[in-house]
């Protein structure tokens, strides 16, 4: 390419990037982008601290001593108790034949004899264990883990609820950070319709 034909170009390239530059210079020389959005600072007001309770709750455990009786079923208990009813019958048989006379002396016999049995064998529960055929054996004692959950709770900041001013006008924003004394904000003008 010819030296002549570069001076040509420059000679339209180089009026179209004075003519850009005039037209965005009072709109930078007002301290604004030609678009009219720009960023400004705003004094804080008020800048509270926003905190939220959270539950981690922990596991507590404790051993614990705890008495039981091995209680045991004891074999053949009718078995067991029989002597004592048998015996139990012969002396309330014995008695109820002395207390009554002629016919009267065998249903107090028969009943003398009925009522020994009950309590022979009554008897014999009381000395071998409970009525139920169940023995028990000496308390004994075991220790057992007991646990149980316990709340946990805490305070943990999430932010800050942020007052600001600007030209005038309190606005109000939730920011994770402490702002400090002044915030940078977005500001737009446009031209107001008519």
């Amino acid at each position: 390419m010819r030296a002549s034909n570069l001076f040509q170009t420059g000679k339209f390239i180089a009026p179209a990037l004075l003519l850009a530059l005039l037209n965005s210079a009072p709109s930078l020389a007002n301290g604004y982008p030609a678009g009219g959005a720009f960023q400004d600072n705003a004094k804080v007001v008020a800048s509270t601290p926003v905190y939220e309770n959270i539950n981690e709750p922990r596991r507590e455990c404790w051993e614990e001593e705890v008495r039981y009786e091995q209680r045991y079923e004891r074999p053949n208990r009718r078995d067991s108790n029989a002597g004592s009813a048998i015996f139990g019958g012969l002396v309330g048989g014995v008695l109820g034949n002395s207390i009554g006379k002629g016919d009267g002396r065998k249903a107090a016999t028969a009943i003398g004899a009925v009522l020994g049995a009950v309590a022979g064998d009554n008897y014999a529960d009381n000395r071998r264990g409970d009525a139920r055929g169940y023995q028990s054996s000496e308390p004994r004692v075991r220790v057992e883990q007991r646990c149980r959950e316990i709340d946990n709770w805490s305070r943990r900041l999430t932010g800050y609820d942020v007052t600001y001013r600007y030209q005038g006008q309190e606005y109000t924003t939730f920011m994770t950070r402490d702002p400090g004394s002044s915030v940078r904000v977005n500001v737009n003008v446009s031209l107001a319709d008519n």
